[in-house]
This record gives C-alpha cells, sequence and structure tokens, in this order.
C-alpha cells in the first residue's frame, strides 16, 4: 500500500454522464492488480476519502471511472490537468485468476465495468480468452471501452445488443466468471453461478479497516470488511438480501 500526491493528467468521456481520470501514481500503478481499489483525497475536501476501483493502471497512471453523483465526485470531475490529489493504494483482494479455467467471463453492468479492464490485462497474463458481457440501462449509458477477444452488449430497453440483463445475454459456457455491479445484479450472479468472483459494492469509511463501516454479512454468518478481505468474494458465500441494492459511483461505494 503506497500513498502519493498524484497530479490529474487524464479525462475522457466513456459514457453518458460516465468519466474517467488517470492520476500519475507510478508506486501504486505498478502494485495493482485486478479487482482491487483506491482511496481518493480531496484537500481541502470532504472528510472522508472516496474509494474507486482500478480501472486502468499502466505507464505509472492509475485510471478510475465515476459520474458526479455528490460533492466529493463533482469535484473531481471539476479537477484540471496538474491538480494534485492524495492517492492511496491498492486495496482489498482482488481476483484471482488460474490458468486451468482457460476461458472466463466478465459480467458488469452500468458502473460495474470499472475493475473489468485490469480484470481483462491479468486474465490474459494468466493465459486466459477473454469475453467481456456489458450491460446498461441504454446504448448512451454502455462503457464504449473494452477489452477481451469478444463482447456482448446488453441494454435493457434494447437499444444495442442483447435486450435484457448483462447476466441473462451470457450463453455461452465459461471456465470462470467475474462479475461486478449493482448488488441485485450481482445476486442473480450468485444464482446462476455459485463459484463466480464479485466485487460488491457496500458503504466504505476508511478504506483500510479500521472503521468497519464496510461490513459485507455472509451466508454462513457473521461479516467481512469489504476493504480488507473484499471487496471480491465468491458469490454463493455473500448474504445478498441483506446487502444494501442501491449504492452511488463505483465497484466499492459510499455516499459522495
Amino acid at each position: 500500500m503506497f500513498e502519493t500526491s498524484a497530479p490529474l493528467s487524464e479525462r475522457r468521456q466513456v459514457a453518458r454522464d460516465m468519466f474517467v481520470l488517470g492520476f500519475d501514481a507510478p508506486a501504486v500503478a505498478a502494485a495493482a492488480k485486478a479487482g482491487q481499489f483506491v482511496n481518493i483525497g480531496l484537500k481541502p475536501g470532504p472528510l472522508l476519502r472516496r474509494p474507486f476501483s482500478v480501472y486502468r493502471a499502466d505507464e505509472g497512471r492509475v485510471e478510475i471511472v465515476l459520474r458526479a453523483v455528490g460533492e466529493g465526485t463533482s469535484r473531481l470531475l471539476s479537477l484540471r490537468e496538474g491538480d494534485r490529489v492524495s492517492v492511496l493504494g491498492p486495496l482489498g483482494t482482488g481476483f484471482r485468476f488460474e490458468p486451468a479455467w482457460r476461458s472466463v467471463a466478465l459480467v458488469s453492468g452500468g458502473l460495474g465495468l470499472a475493475p473489468m479492464l485490469l480484470a481483462a490485462r491479468d486474465a490474459r497474463a494468466a493465459g486466459l480468452s477473454v469475453h467481456w458481457v456489458h450491460g446498461a440501462r441504454t446504448a448512451w449509458d454502455l462503457g464504449s471501452e473494452w477489452d477481451g477477444e469478444e463482447a456482448t452488449w446488453a441494454t435493457d430497453d434494447g437499444s444495442r445488443g442483447f435486450h435484457g440483463s448483462a447476466v441473462a445475454a451470457v450463453e455461452e459456457e465459461f471456465g470462470a466468471v467475474l462479475a461486478c455491479g449493482p448488488n441485485p445484479m450481482l445476486a442473480a450472479v450468485a444464482e446462476r453461478w455459485p463459484d463466480a468472483q464479485v466485487a460488491v459494492e457496500t458503504y466504505m469509511g476508511c478504506g483500510t479497516g479500521v472503521c468497519l463501516g464496510c461490513a459485507v454479512p455472509l451466508l454462513a454468518g457473521g461479516y467481512d470488511r469489504a476493504c480488507r478481505e473484499g471487496p471480491v468474494y465468491r458469490a454463493a458465500d455473500v448474504d445478498w438480501p441483506a446487502l444494501p441494492s442501491h449504492l452511488s459511483y463505483s465497484a466499492v461505494a459510499m455516499p459522495a
């Protein structure tokens, strides 16, 4: 884990109201693995840092994806090139990859695309073929960036690709499934693929395991901390009805 003062070096739009911000943070970028996250601090700014899944990490740059939903995210999107933030990370336990799988499906919904570019990179490094299945409400809400051998698009209104959810759009069998998106979507993933790895959405405060604000209820009883033991879990291990369903802006999230 590293903490660094990182300047903004990249900003681009990838969907309606969805943007990617890139920060120069070489130590964090070199250590980041798929499914991990960074905690971003603004000074002066809101008291708590904001957690974001690592979208891409290469050439010394860490990228996050977000949309404005409150003061913190709005201020991040108002940054200009060269403006600095405090980047703490990489944090959390990410996805694991096994060469024996041979293939992997990356299933994402909405802002759940956040950890998937890095997941595609790490899957290829493990020798796996990658099929990305991404869903959103409309074609305008689909992310414009993807990676892998093949992509399938799904929209709730049928405006592009499969008419329905990303989960329903997966028709083939794959060696493994990795998923990220709204918790109701992940609950559907758990029903179809109990052994899938899922990056959960949960409220998060400190991001380092101290405040216990990111508790994830487990089906076997008790709780884990999403920021330490997660945010990636075996789908069937999470008590989905006990986990909040509507969160704000990233694979790891808290009120903005």
